[in-house]
């Protein structure tokens, strides 16, 4: 789900909390050790995000926060922020080539540059805490 979350709109808050859970409190995010990750720099894109990043000549780099049920990745272009709201039972996460995380929700994609140990500490968190919350399978029992 791709999304304008510029300005504060109600509606648009409760399509996100209902689909990734609400933010985590001060107290959980210490314990994490942040929610947030650095900033990360956009390689490629899928067509209705290229056509967002490219009405700019910024660079293109996005955030990606971590929520109890799924992950945010939010990006700017001209003066709107965007955000490309993912559950995590469609996350795909992929470490491709030498330094390239791709992050897939059904036909949206974002590949980022991951070229520091912060980055890729960051994605080692994330894929640890999808994987500690993931529902338990049949084929566990």
């Amino acid at each position: 789900m791709l999304l304008n979350v510029s300005y504060n709109n109600k509606e648009i808050t409760q399509k996100i909390d209902e689909e990734v859970g609400k933010p985590f409190p001060l107290k959980d995010r210490w314990a994490m050790g942040g929610i947030g990750s650095p900033k990360l720099f956009i390689t490629e894109a899928s067509l209705e995000i290229r056509n967002l990043l490219i009405l700019d000549n910024n660079l293109d780099s996005c955030n990606v926060e971590i929520r109890p049920k799924g992950i945010i990745v939010r990006f700017r272009s001209l003066l709107e922020t965007f955000a490309l709201v993912i559950p995590f039972y469609k996350l795909t996460i992929y470490k491709g080539d030498l330094a390239v995380y791709s992050i897939y929700r059904d036909h949206y994609f974002i590949k980022v540059r991951s070229d520091t140990k912060a980055i890729q500490k960051f994605f080692k968190k994330l894929m640890d805490y999808k994987a500690d919350n993931a529902p338990t399978h049949i084929e566990d029992l």
